[in-house]
């Protein structure tokens, strides 16, 4: 059977954090969204449709928490191929921006970005002690290893912006997320094929 309903300490656990996770980040990316859209920043834009697609990928992966390695395999390619989605959306909107003209208010950035940072750096530490049980929970974890990476970069194009006026910074940034984003989307989407590939081994029956 490819249920997995037994409840035990673990399962317990991972949804537990899971569902921490997936309210922190669907806040902020409300703040995100709404502080990169008023601040003209590709990079925070770029970081908030990150933290809702993490949000996805956690409620995903509170659902397969309670299912059988296959639906956790496919939960991971599912993750994977939005991330993927993800990523080449925001390189699609430097590309726009960079055609149109844009002018990020770097204090914004950095103050939200900041936020980000804290809060994925918590959800990253509670996800830390699950990533080895299950691809779904290691691809929860490369997500939010992302977001930290991205949260950095964001503060320090803020940080260029406010001391060089240099505002090309943002997308800069912006087309650095989305590359690496796209190579984590990557790592997911081998981790659920090896997976899928594994053979399943049916319970023994005397």
């Amino acid at each position: 059977m490819d249920c997995g309903c037994e409840a035990n300490a673990d399962s317990l656990a991972q949804r537990r954090v899971l569902s921490i996770a997936l309210g922190l980040n669907a806040t902020m990316f409300v703040v995100g969204l709404l502080a990169g859209l008023a601040a003209q920043s590709t990079g925070l834009i770029a970081d908030s449709l990150d933290m809702f697609a993490d949000a996805t990928a956690y409620g995903i992966a509170l659902i397969a928490s309670r299912r059988g390695p296959r639906f956790k395999a496919r939960a991971a390619t599912w993750s994977g191929l939005m991330l993927l989605v993800l990523g080449s959306g925001v390189l699609c909107d430097v590309v726009r921006r960079y055609a149109t003209g844009s002018a990020p208010e770097s204090r914004i950035m950095m103050a939200v970005a900041s936020l980000s940072l804290a809060v994925n750096a918590t959800v990253l530490d509670l996800l830390g002690k699950h990533r080895d049980e299950g691809v779904h929970l290691r691809a929860t974890w490369i997500f939010t290893r992302a977001d930290v990476v991205a949260n950095l970069a964001v503060i320090a194009s803020g940080l260029t912006i406010l001391l060089t006026g240099f505002r090309l910074a943002d997308l800069i940034i912006g087309a650095a997320i989305g590359l690496y984003v796209i190579r984590e989307a990557l790592e997911i989407l081998r981790g659920a094929r090896r997976a899928t590939e594994e053979p399943v081994i049916a319970p023994r029956v005397d």
